[in-house]
């Protein structure tokens, strides 16, 4: 009887093996993977905020609008539980992939609205955090990226005959991805480059 069974869990591993069972394990750990690494790197954006909207606070008390739509659209952010669960229900994945997206909106204002204030540009406390605002924004950018490529791979594989057939044995769907649209604004992050000086004012 032990050997009966010995052999049908050989047969089983062998056939799951030959219809993509691993190869559909692998692919689903490299999105999981590519996407704890976008989450940790807009993580690191959000927690540049606070730093960055009391420091434009400080040379810019004035301009309370945008600051509270920086802090507005950060609170969204945080508002959204980025579970791995996320990644199999495309609604979800919208509304946090638009959340997102208001805050590098947010994030472009303010940063607009700095070039009228040429003391706040120069405040070594200031450009320390528009460096690593800077190194954030291309490291999302990267993230972004290797997710979105790992989703393609993975969502290629589940659709191939006969790895389909494993797939849905198994509950795999395809995953959501960012959207075209969204990638046309991400490839132009915010402008954080403070070299040039700020028109006179007249």
């Amino acid at each position: 009887m032990r050997k009966l069974w010995t052999a049908i869990i050989v047969l089983v591993v062998a056939a799951l093996s030959g219809c993509g069972y691993n190869d559909i394990q692998r692919a689903d750990e490299q999105t999981k993977s590519a996407w704890s690494e976008v989450l940790n790197q807009y993580q690191r954006r959000a927690d540049l905020v606070p730093n960055l909207v009391n420091t434009v606070k400080g040379f810019a008390a004035q301009e309370q609008q945008i600051l509270t739509q920086v802090t507005e659209a950060r609170s969204r952010v945080g508002s959204i539980q980025a579970t791995p669960e996320l990644l199999n229900d495309e609604a979800a994945f919208r509304r946090f992939q638009q959340a997102q997206g208001a805050m590098t909106n947010a994030l472009s204002r303010l940063l607009a609205v700095v070039e009228n204030y040429p003391q706040l540009k120069s405040d070594a406390n200031f450009r320390d955090l528009q460096a690593q605002l800077e190194g954030t924004e291309n490291r999302i950018a990267v993230a972004r990226n290797r997710y979105i490529k790992a989703v393609q791979e993975y969502n290629v594989l589940i659709r191939q005959f006969p790895v389909n057939l494993t797939a849905m044995l198994f509950g795999y769907q395809v995953k959501p991805n960012f959207s075209v649209e969204d990638e046309k604004a991400i490839s132009k992050p915010p402008a954080v480059d403070f070299s040039k000086p700020a028109p006179a004012k007249k």
